[in-house]
């Protein structure tokens, strides 16, 4: 690592073509001095065991060595490398999960999102912390959370969440294409989730502001908080000024 914070990065898929377009999309960030390519988990411990790298990102599905079991061993480095999973599937969830991964990427890959999970990486390497280091106290961006329909466990990063609302014993979590819930208060998540934008706006909601694109004044003070996908949550009326400010609407 360079003091500009240069990142050396391996990238593990058994699809060529989806393992040259994330290599070609690591390849094309400012953070990244070098990314080296591998088809496969063993070709991935061998490279890891010969090399340091700061970040791994990596396949879940792969026949032999599979990403969830290439983590695991990867875990038992003296100084383990960030771990980042790329998926088109949620049943490793849970798995991910206990492995601290560093953030968890759908297919296909957006470059926006492989940019979150890249400067998080950074963050990481530059406060000298490696993927062994962080303890269950330490916030992670990777959130595990329960399908409302199915109860099946899927991972998701923090910063795709819209809003979170409280809903009886749980809160519900929204993102753009679902809903889920995880069982913990409201008051509780906006302690640990405000140094990340998030934002009580109404008794019952809390708001991802870093995801919102507009303040709409209503009726009687209160107002409307819109993202960008048409959905709108209500905006309590003492809430309203110190919202418009943050937003500055």
């Amino acid at each position: 690592m360079t003091g500009e914070q240069q990142l050396k990065v391996l990238a593990v898929d058994d699809e060529q073509s989806q393992l040259q377009d994330l290599a070609r999309l690591l390849r094309s960030s400012a953070v990244v001095e070098a990314v080296e390519c591998a088809s496969d988990g063993h070709e991935a411990l061998v490279k890891a065991t010969g090399e340091r790298y700061d970040a791994i990102f990596l396949d879940v599905r792969m026949p032999g060595l599979d990403g969830v079991e290439l983590g695991r061993v990867l875990r038992r480095f003296a100084a383990p490398p960030q771990l980042v999973f790329v998926s088109a599937y949620d049943n490793a969830a849970v798995d991910a999960f206990e492995l601290k991964a560093l953030d968890y990427l759908r297919k296909p890959v957006s470059r926006q999102r492989l940019e979150e999970a890249l400067e998080r990486v950074v963050t990481a390497v530059a406060n000298g912390v490696s993927a062994g280091d962080r303890g269950p106290a330490e916030e992670s961006e990777v959130v595990a959370v329960a399908n409302v329909r199915n109860g099946a466990t899927r991972l998701i990063s923090r910063s795709s969440i819209l809003y979170v609302q409280s809903h009886g014993d749980f809160v519900r979590i929204v993102v753009e294409d679902g809903r889920y819930l995880l069982r913990t208060t409201l008051t509780d998540v906006q302690r640990r989730w405000e140094p990340f934008g998030f934002v009580r706006v109404h008794r019952q909601y809390l708001a991802n502001l870093h995801r919102a694109v507009e303040l709409r004044p209503q009726f009687g003070g209160t107002a409307e908080l819109a993202f960008a996908d048409g959905q709108t949550i209500p905006v309590a009326r003492r809430h309203v000024p110190e919202l418009g400010r943050l937003l500055a609407v």
